[in-house]
């Protein structure tokens, strides 16, 4: 877009799934707020959403983003609505995230027809998930349940427990609630200090290109959340460091409060059979990252800005993570 100004909306490019455009409206919305400008959706069909196979067989690494980012880069649409957490830790150059808004709940939720947790679900349940990260936690949680491979939209999932094929599905709390969900199954939310969640949940990315309109960009940085971009900088630095696909098979949630940040990571063995975790807390002006950091990275912790703080606290993270083995655990696929 050549001119902030004129008649035409801000374009916000997004896919063409309920969820998707339900969340990309919530931002539409705050955006004409705040620019003072109409914003329109522009549907954009991903590989995410033809390719009907497992995650754990196609790859989850930029498969919703590819197609969306092609359309930013080619005029198609002014900003992108990504769902965080299947988002790419490497941006590619001439993009940037501009916005990430306030954080939803970042738990998963259990869905069952009569309300039984998922650690009491008779032997041979039947749970229903795709994702990597949720299969081996629930391999640890319940592991006389029978993990069922699942691809579909919200009100799909939802069915196929209702309709009694599936006895459980896991979902994002974030998800139910930005689509609004009327269901009459029951839910039980899984706390995130013995099951956290990936590295994003529950948080949003707007993204757009590094030379767009500095009106635009203004009125994005309105919607940004100053915690949530701590949080989510260094969850997402611990997936870069390491050096796994955003759907590998590990956890990572971070608190601000003040001035520290305080981080739940967990990375699993594919069957969930292992695990590797650490729960630190950093004051984000390097004490922990110069007591176990190395090098220039421990160097550069003093007197740097909050966010490059953030990174850094991550990657020290990831590098510890890596040193007890979680290398072992995780194929290992740059994050791009």
């Amino acid at each position: 877009m050549d001119t902030f100004t004129g008649e035409r909306p801000i374009r916000l490019g997004t896919r063409r799934s309920a969820l998707a455009q339900a969340q990309s409206g919530h931002v539409a919305a705050a955006l004409e707020k705040v620019a003072g400008h109409p914003v329109e959706l522009v549907p954009i069909v991903s590989e995410g959403d033809t390719n009907r196979a497992s995650l754990s067989e196609i790859g989850g690494q930029g498969i919703f983003a590819t197609r969306l980012r092609e359309a930013l880069v080619a005029g198609e649409c002014d900003i992108l609505v990504h769902s965080l957490k299947d988002l790419p830790t490497a941006i590619p150059d001439g993009l940037m995230i501009a916005a990430t808004p306030v954080r939803e709940d970042a738990r998963d939720v259990v869905l069952t027809r009569d309300g039984t947790p998922l650690h009491d679900l008779r032997r041979g349940s039947t749970v229903g998930t795709g994702s990597p990260r949720r299969i081996a936690q629930v391999n640890r949680r319940a592991p006389h349940a029978a993990v069922v491979d699942i691809r579909g939209n919200v009100d799909s999932r939802l069915a196929r427990v209702a309709d009694g094929e599936l006895d459980a599905v896991i979902l994002a709390a974030a998800g139910l609630s930005r689509l609004g969900s009327d269901t009459t199954l029951r839910r039980e939310e899984l706390g995130l200090a013995e099951w956290p969640t990936a590295p994003g949940q529950g948080s949003l990315a707007v993204e757009t290109t590094t030379n767009a309109p500095s009106e635009l960009l203004a009125a994005l940085a309105a919607l940004d959340d100053e915690q949530t971009r701590l949080a989510i900088t260094v969850e997402r630095a611990i997936l870069e460091g390491l050096d796994a696909g955003c759907e590998a098979p590990m956890a990572a949630h971070a608190v601000v409060d003040g001035a520290s940040v305080r981080v739940r990571t967990v990375v699993y063995s594919p069957d969930g059979g292992r695990r590797i975790g650490l729960d630190v807390t950093d004051d984000l002006n390097g004490e922990y990252i110069r007591r176990n950091g190395s090098g220039n990275g421990a160097d550069a912790a003093d007197g740097a800005d909050p966010m490059q703080a953030a990174r850094l606290f991550g990657l020290t993270v990831a590098r510890r993570l890596l040193e007890q083995g979680a290398a072992g655990l995780v194929s290992r696929e740059p994050s791009s």
